[in-house]
């Protein structure tokens, strides 16, 4: 599998997010994590606004890791509406979220529920299970 990196070469410790690219499977993955204030989404979505569009014309998949994040204001979760807004118009057509709080979950789940998201949105507890389902969808398994 091959990843870019967005305006990013590494994680670092200051970082709130990170955004990836996996052109071979059409996969925009990202990182939430902490408190995450305005100035700082907005460059999250440019970021994620700029892969959407580096894919466009595909049958687009997310893989949202916020496993770390915290709850957000109403502005930060009025600018996770809009840029998933943004990606059902541009063709993401499925969208998975690794998500451990209660508290997150439920505000994502408003989120995506007033964005239209929720259409398109699995939960799931770790990366692999996530990945797997971007990728195979519910297709079953070839016969051995």
């Amino acid at each position: 599998m091959v990843l870019e990196w967005n305006k990013r070469d590494r994680w670092e410790e200051n970082d709130v997010f990170k955004v990836t690219t996996d052109r071979t499977h059409c996969i925009i993955g990202f990182v939430l994590e902490g408190y995450i204030h305005v100035p700082e989404m907005q460059s999250f979505v440019e970021e994620l606004k700029t892969a959407t569009a580096s894919l466009a014309g595909q049958e687009i998949k997310i893989k949202a890791d916020v496993r770390a994040f915290k709850p957000a204001s109403q502005d930060v979760a009025d600018m996770i509406r809009a840029v998933q807004e943004f990606g059902l118009r541009s063709g993401v057509k499925r969208v998975a979220e690794i998500v451990e709080s209660e508290m997150v979950a439920l505000q994502l789940n408003r989120v995506a529920k007033s964005s239209g998201t929720d259409k398109i949105l699995r939960r799931f507890w770790e990366d692999e299970s996530a990945l797997d389902w971007l990728i195979h969808d519910d297709r079953p398994a070839p016969a051995a």
